[in-house]
């Protein structure tokens, strides 16, 4: 019977989750299976992944061949470099002691990349966070100044202060004669 080490998918509609399992290779993606040796989380920065490294080792020791996916995430683990380092020690390559010198070193090494990508994630986003916030902020006041123009009232003009009326004495103004005869005189 072909084994393979492949994912189970789990999770809701766009936030996928997955199991990393042992299956007949016969079986369906999310059916039947043997084993469950991880999961793996996409969903975070970097994805989280955890793994039994001794029983996935052991499969692929007794002839469990991982799908695309599962290979990059054993090999990001280390799981293959260790199965590397396994075959080394049956061939008399290695001593146990030497491989497993290198498998720490190793995994030291990516515990460090992993720890700076993370770092790098966490500060570009507080960055990409700032930035937008300070744009958002620019914008908002921008739309305020435009309500505040557009509902302030134009300027009335002021009343004069109340002072004394002026009086026009206006001159008894003269009758005129509209006709043709002469005014008549008494």
């Amino acid at each position: 019977m072909p084994v393979k080490i492949r994912l189970t998918r789990h999770g809701k509609k766009h936030k996928p989750y997955y199991h990393i399992v042992v299956a007949d290779s016969r079986a369906p993606r999310d059916g039947k299976y043997i084993e469950v040796i991880g999961n793996y989380d996409p969903n975070t920065v970097p994805a989280t992944i955890e793994i039994n490294q001794d029983k996935a080792l052991a499969w692929m020791k007794n002839g469990a061949q991982p799908t695309d996916t599962c290979r990059a995430i054993l090999s990001y683990k280390g799981v293959l470099y260790n199965y590397h380092l396994q075959k080394g020690i049956a061939k008399g390559a290695l001593t146990q002691e030497q491989a497993d010198a290198k498998l720490q070193a190793w995994h030291e090494a990516k515990a460090a990349k992993v720890e700076e990508k993370r770092t790098r994630a966490i500060g570009s986003m507080s960055k990409e966070m700032e930035n937008r916030l300070v744009e958002e902020g620019k914008k908002k006041e921008a739309r305020l100044d435009a309500l505040r123009k557009k509902n302030t009232p134009p300027p009335t003009p002021e009343p004069e202060a109340a002072s004394e009326p002026e009086v026009v004495a206006e001159a008894p103004a003269a009758e005129e004669n509209t006709g043709g005869e002469a005014p008549a005189e008494s």
